[in-house]
């Protein structure tokens, strides 16, 4: 099968490899000429035989609405367009309309991976029309890991990135509380080996998972993480997991909280713990610390 891959960074890069290894053909074009196979979109499109399908591996917004708008001009009536980065699914509802609109079909797959992906596959969750979802079996076949796990359709269209949403929401949490245990466990006199114990975890425990396994990685290249700055960017879907839930009434206090902290990692001095040091002080005459001179 034929595909042109929009996107040659980390993800699309190694996506574009995997494909390859399962013999199909693969038409790359990236912003970077060194890791490109066209020039441009044009000449993207130009190569790949009708019907086409094009897959999109750029960050969500306006870079992606970009995209979309080019390919809604060069592709025809057939022609598939899958958007396999972190769109927010009500973009994917538009993005369906403006292509459905030209006869131009539209897949949404949010993928999870990472820079893993090449050697263990990709978990993909799909959203679409069935007809586009089945064209692109072959794809997707490639992509995902061996077994019968990490592929699966989850509904109309949307569906693929609001899966994939919710998928990086549970990430969170998970990730906050092995990072809360682990600062607990460097805490106390009492625990010497706070790596070892996390070793330990990874076998028979009800916490094992590959998360747990990273971590463990993590600390093997740095004990303590004293190499770090305890500072946690956020790539925007806990956020839209934490107004999606607002909006259906669904209480996820655990996903909320791990964004929440994430906000508290980027705040030197804590404007909010100025508050609650002179209340403190106020009603109980605790002591304050004086704020450092720049």
């Amino acid at each position: 099968m034929q595909l042109g891959l929009i996107g040659l960074g980390k993800m699309g890069g190694n996506m574009r490899e995997r494909i390859r290894r399962a013999g199909h053909t693969v038409v790359g074009y990236d912003r970077n000429p060194e890791l490109s196979d066209v020039s441009g979109l044009p000449e993207l499109v130009e190569r790949l035989d009708a019907p086409r399908t094009v897959w999109v591996m750029v960050p969500a917004g306006a870079p992606t609405q970009s995209v979309i708008d080019e390919l809604g001009g060069l592709l025809q009536a057939g022609d598939t367009v899958v958007d396999g980065g972190n769109s927010r699914w009500t973009d994917d509802e538009k993005h369906a309309a403006e292509l459905g609109a030209k006869g131009i079909g539209f897949v949404d797959a949010g993928v999870s991976g990472g820079v893993w992906g090449l050697q263990n596959g990709y978990a993909l969750m799909v959203g679409g029309d069935k007809e586009h979802v089945d064209r692109l079996q072959p794809i997707f076949d490639a992509l995902k890991p061996e077994g019968p796990y990490g592929y699966v359709h989850a509904g109309k269209v949307g569906a693929g990135h609001f899966s994939k949403m919710v998928h990086n929401g549970i990430e969170y949490a998970m990730m906050q509380a092995y990072a809360e245990g682990w600062e607990l466990l460097e805490k106390v006199d009492s625990v010497t080996d706070v790596r070892e114990v996390f070793r330990s975890w990874q076998e028979g425990t009800v916490i094992r998972s590959w998360l747990l396994d990273l971590a463990v990685d993590a600390l093997d290249e740095d004990e303590h993480l004293d190499k770090l700055r305890g500072y946690a960017q956020d790539s925007g879907e806990g956020r839209w997991t934490v107004e999606a839930a607002i909006d259906n009434a669904v209480p996820l206090p655990a996903i909320t909280a791990s964004l929440f902290a994430r906000f508290a990692s980027r705040q030197e001095d804590s404007p909010q713990m100025k508050m609650i040091a002179a209340l403190r002080n106020q009603f109980g005459g605790h002591a304050v610390e004086s704020a450092k001179k720049a």
